[in-house]
């Protein structure tokens, strides 16, 4: 965010104004230095937002595209998405379209860092080296002057995946400035967040990837204070006695972040919970119009009114 500087010297003659305006025009230049001198030493306005570098493979490249996890990812933050399919960590990345992306370790000397990182990488790499990859990477990322590494877990939907899981989480012991992230957990009961091979992420779930970091850069003190907004734009169309799914998010404010009904109705089956999901199984067909309203720790409230059409089957 800009600074502002205190307004520039005005020149005053004094037979043009009486002395009780020539007073308030000095009081008022004084007070406006003030604030300026406090914004710049100490004032939110001041503070410039934490440079974050997202390098990640093709399971993070939602992130690219659905526009409104990019919104909550980059809330308060000087958000620099790295993102290319068949990234590995080390050593050779697997061709894609008839080149090989950069690695982890390659890619770094290329950027410019801040100093926080966060690492969606590690489906194309080798169970059998991974823990050498890992340890290299960290060590890449040192030497480059980042001083926090949020490291997400990998979906595991194989099995080779739980043991590369258990390697990521034994490197944090070793490595203070390392964060790790569980997303395997946070995913696991979501299978409506990825497409038809369980780890590529589909709207929703970039939605649920991007709220989580999000959550995990707050938590560290990251995120510059900002206010509380509804990211969401739209929910999807529904089908009645069909399973209904959907989830409102948001951008800035402090967590946790509760949600409400707050007017309206939504259809017949469906209920939101207090984390922003909505759930159930519709009864009927037909359009339902919901003002739906988000509250964060520190009492901001907003809301936005949807339209909810479930059709017939």
């Amino acid at each position: 965010m800009t600074t502002r500087r205190p307004p520039a010297h005005t020149t005053v003659r004094a037979g043009w104004v009486d002395g009780r305006v020539l007073r308030f025009c000095l009081i008022s230049l004084l007070a406006a230095a003030a604030l300026w001198v406090a914004v710049a030493h100490g004032g939110q306005l001041a503070e410039s937002p934490t440079r974050v570098t997202v390098i990640g493979d093709s399971v993070a490249s939602a992130l690219s595209y659905a526009e409104a996890s990019t919104e909550v990812l980059g809330e308060g933050v000087d958000l620099d998405l790295q993102l290319a399919p068949c990234r590995r960590l080390v050593g050779s990345s697997c061709p894609y379209g008839g080149s090989r992306p950069p690695t982890l370790v390659e890619l770094l000397p290329t950027l410019q860092l801040g100093s926080t990182v966060v690492v969606v990488v590690g489906y194309n790499d080798y169970e059998s080296t991974f823990d050498d990859a890992v340890e290299t990477s960290l060590q890449a990322l040192r030497k480059a002057g980042v001083e926090h590494v949020l490291w997400l877990t990998l979906r595991a939907e194989r099995q080779s995946y739980l043991s590369m899981n258990d390697v990521i989480r034994a490197a944090a012991p070793r490595h203070p400035e390392m964060t790790v992230v569980d997303w395997n957990l946070y995913s696991r009961s979501h299978p409506d967040w990825f497409q038809d091979d369980g780890l590529h992420l589909n709207g929703d779930g970039a939605l649920a990837l991007a709220t989580l970091v999000h959550r995990s850069l707050d938590e560290l003190g990251l995120v510059a204070a900002s206010r509380l907004a509804v990211a969401t734009t739209r929910l999807p169309t529904g089908r009645a006695r069909r399973p209904f799914a959907a989830l409102l998010a948001t951008a800035g404010g402090t967590p946790p972040v509760v949600w409400r009904l707050k007017a309206g109705k939504l259809p017949a089956g469906v209920r939101v919970l207090r984390d922003g999901r909505l759930r159930g199984t519709p009864t009927i067909a037909g359009r339902s119009v919901a003002t739906m309203e988000a509250t964060d720790a520190k009492g901001q409230s907003v809301s936005r009114r949807f339209v909810v059409v479930i059709n017939r089957r």
